[in-house]
């Protein structure tokens, strides 16, 4: 069973929409990037009818996938943007999205970064140590304007996810501790070149449950309390993304049922006039998307059997960097005896594997789908080994669109220089 109602069956051959996937190897090869367009659509609708008639911005999460197509749909569906890079703002400016819907978060901001940011008009930088915060104040003083600021607190609180993606704990490098951020309000209160506008905490990704995000909901509200009864009023909440999708076996949390508890806890706290803002990425694309890849080989050693594909671990780091787990789904399903096979690439790297001991009857020739790779695959792609990066396809009903062509292996060296 598919992990996307956008990627079913249908005559036996797994369809994007309406499209076979057996049409797309053959005319754009693999390894390719497959995305539905109506998939993307459906995740905003989730969270368009999570915050209908409550003051929320929803800010898609780019990184997760910042391909200009993907971007502009969310930008015509009224989405924000949460950018970490200089890049990422140009992206969101190339496709006329509305800069006074940026959130600026990442923890190593630069000058130009901030400049540009700076002269585009974000809504809001989200400031992650008291040095940058400085810096910030010092660049916006040269420009002559004013910096609108939130401080990414860390709430010390467990995300329930894994270490790599957790990012709420003491020992992370996010964030300042929340016990210093008075302080450090105090401090941005004294910049003339910032303006405080909000509070902003992010606590992880992947996550399926409501009790991380409420855990740490208590906390802010708090120092927001505490805030005001030193004269620093906040106008923004910034509850971050991390809205685990469905990989194999999970029920995440609904955007719905996060944020009317979140909104019974403001009400609570007579706090009703806060914006809400949200970050999700993963949620939005994580599942509009998959891998397709062809098998090239079998081998079947003592130990175990591999089946050698075309995909590798510069197409999708997911799997080697955190072991993450991603179904995958034969394009054609054989009938007969399925067998354990790891399924590797071609890399010169132990670690390049995409899926572990997975049971399926196939042969050489093959198609196999790697679901669940519309986030973090081609954002987190490179061109390890002289790899060219796949195309990247989407699929809208019965049309197939090329929103970004297969690299070639003379593009990934036409720049460089031999020494004289």
């Amino acid at each position: 069973m598919t992990v996307a109602p956008h990627f079913a069956f249908k005559n036996n051959v797994l369809h994007a929409e309406d499209v076979p996937l057996t049409q797309l190897a053959k005319e754009h090869h693999t390894p390719l990037y497959v995305y539905s367009r109506q998939a993307l659509r459906d995740a905003w609708e989730a969270y368009r009818v999570a915050a209908e008639g409550r003051n929320v911005l929803v800010c898609f999460g780019m990184k997760a996938n910042s391909n200009l197509a993907v971007i502009n749909e969310f930008k015509k569906m009224g989405s924000g943007f949460d950018i970490v890079s200089g890049g990422e703002l140009a992206r969101v400016l190339a496709v006329g999205g509305d800069p006074g819907k940026v959130v600026f978060s990442g923890v190593g901001k630069q000058v130009w970064e901030m400049q540009a940011a700076l002269k585009a008009g974000v809504k809001c930088f989200n400031v992650e140590s008291e040095a940058e915060l400085d810096r910030l104040s010092q660049v916006a003083a040269d420009m002559g304007q004013v910096a609108p600021v939130s401080l990414r607190v860390n709430p010390d609180v467990d995300a329930h996810t894994h270490p790599y993606i957790s990012t709420g704990l003491k020992e992370s490098k996010f964030g300042i501790p929340i016990e210093r951020a008075p302080q450090v309000y105090q401090h941005a209160a004294s910049l003339p070149s910032l303006r405080i506008e909000g509070l902003d905490c992010h606590i992880g990704s992947q996550i399926t449950e409501a009790a991380p995000y409420l855990d740490a909901l208590e906390k802010l509200l708090d120092l927001i309390d505490q805030l005001a009864s030193q004269g620093i009023t906040i106008k923004h909440l910034d509850l971050g993304g991390g809205i685990g999708i469905r990989y194999t076996n999970e029920t995440p949390v609904t955007p719905k049922e996060l944020l009317d508890q979140v909104f019974d806890r403001l009400a609570a706290r007579k706090l009703g006039h806060l914006q809400i803002v949200l970050e999700p990425g993963r949620s939005l694309v994580g599942n509009a998307g998959v891998l397709l890849t062809e098998v090239q080989y079998l081998k079947h050693n003592e130990a175990k059997n591999f089946a050698v594909v075309d995909a590798a671990m510069n197409d999708l780091l997911r799997p080697t960097l955190y072991e993450a787990w991603h179904d995958v789904e034969p394009v054609q399903p054989r009938a007969g005896d399925k067998q354990s096979y790891d399924i590797v690439g071609p890399i010169c790297e132990s670690g390049d594997w995409l899926a572990r001991d997975r049971q399926l009857a196939v042969e050489q020739g093959d198609l196999l789908a790697i679901m669940s790779a519309g986030a973090y695959a081609f954002s987190m792609a490179s061109q390890y080994n002289t790899r060219p990066r796949p195309a990247e396809i989407m699929v809208d009903g019965s049309e197939v669109h090329v929103i970004r062509p297969r690299e070639s292996v003379d593009s990934l060296f036409s720049s460089e220089k031999p020494l004289p």
